[in-house]
């Protein structure tokens, strides 16, 4: 089993939308669905070169399985918000989320030197927040209402993981 992560290329944008388009990936996601490849592909034009994102394709023995990267990243406060979606279903709860994890938070902290990183979970998205306690991200808040979409208000809980606090356990791990 080789997990690895790589810079989210234009070959990418097909995966891309499959997943996020699926029912079964996206009840915690936010976006305005459905995908399509034109729009999308005018996203990635209008991100691919910006310092304030990082965006990747998660790999299991090369094979192009979800989607990982950091937003907002802020390099005068050291800090950025993460993301992921593990797009196919085969690899879900095959240690795949957490690998490609621990690699981003090690270009995080290792590579684009931040202090921070922090994310948002719906409170309903329990196996998320197992994923990202056992990393070792802590629960900081509860944001009521924080998002209506749908016509649904969300309520989330903020996360967050300081690189002082971060410990790769020794894991063998290299993004590519």
């Amino acid at each position: 089993m080789e997990i690895n992560i790589r810079k989210f290329e234009e070959k990418d944008i097909s995966y891309k939308v499959k997943w996020i388009n699926d029912e079964n990936n996206n009840r915690y996601l936010h976006y305005d669905l459905p995908l399509s490849e034109e729009k999308t592909l005018v996203w990635y034009k209008n991100i691919k070169d910006r310092a304030d994102r990082a965006d990747f394709t998660i790999t299991y023995n090369g094979k192009p399985v979800g989607l990982i990267g950091l937003l907002n990243i802020d390099q005068i406060n050291k800090k950025a918000e993460f993301y992921i979606c593990v797009g196919e279903g085969e690899y879900k709860r095959r240690g795949v989320a957490y690998t490609a994890t621990k690699l981003l938070l090690d270009i995080a902290y290792n590579e684009l030197n931040l202090n921070k990183v922090y994310l948002y979970t719906e409170v309903d998205n329990i196996s998320a927040q197992k994923l990202f306690e056992k990393v070792g991200f802590k629960k900081e808040g509860l944001l009521k209402e924080d998002l209506i979409y749908n016509n649904r208000k969300v309520d989330r809980f903020i996360y967050g993981l300081l690189a002082r606090d971060y410990k790769n356990e020794g894991a063998q791990l290299n993004a590519i």
